[in-house]
């Protein structure tokens, strides 16, 4: 089961990965965008990274992570935090590796048959914790794949799976 989640997990992963180096500087941080292309990115990356950890307690952010960022509703990030300044295609690349990093040591160690999720905000198991970090790192690929598609004619192939 493990090898299965850590393949869907990569696969996921590839998939923003393109996504974010087809990206082009226009469409980055476009103002008519309620969030940015990039903001998409940094939130599912930070969410990702939190709900690999086996709870709260053992999540450490990114060193380069900014108060109130991985929110998208933007009425929670702090008004002192306008404009909101954005990471570049670079940073959130690394980011990226980053939590591609943390996954390959953190999931084989998971006990995917606890019944307590770790986040007292999520009620279910880890299993369903894992299944739901990647229903939410797809939906935010897709979305951007979707924007890059229809306002930048870029492509991202789809990943099915990487062992």
């Amino acid at each position: 089961m493990h090898s299965a989640i850590l393949s869907q997990y990569r696969a996921a992963l590839a998939m923003l990965r393109h996504a974010v180096e087809g990206c082009p500087p226009g469409l980055w941080d476009d103002p008519a965008d309620r969030n940015a292309f990039w903001h998409i990115a940094y939130h599912a990356l930070f969410y990702t990274h939190l709900y690999i950890q086996p709870d709260e307690a053992h999540f450490r952010a990114w060193a380069h992570h900014r108060d109130g960022y991985h929110f998208l509703n933007l009425a929670r990030i702090p008004a002192e935090q306008f404009p909101l300044v954005p990471y570049t295609h670079d940073e959130i690349l690394t980011y990226l590796g980053l939590v591609q990093a943390e996954i390959a040591a953190i999931l084989p160690k998971l006990d995917l048959t606890s019944a307590q999720s770790g986040f007292d905000w999520l009620p279910f198991g880890k299993l369903e914790t894992q299944l739901y970090n990647l229903r939410h790192l797809q939906q935010h690929t897709g979305e951007l794949c979707e924007r890059l598609y229809t306002r930048a004619r870029g492509e991202v192939e789809w990943v099915g799976r990487m062992p």
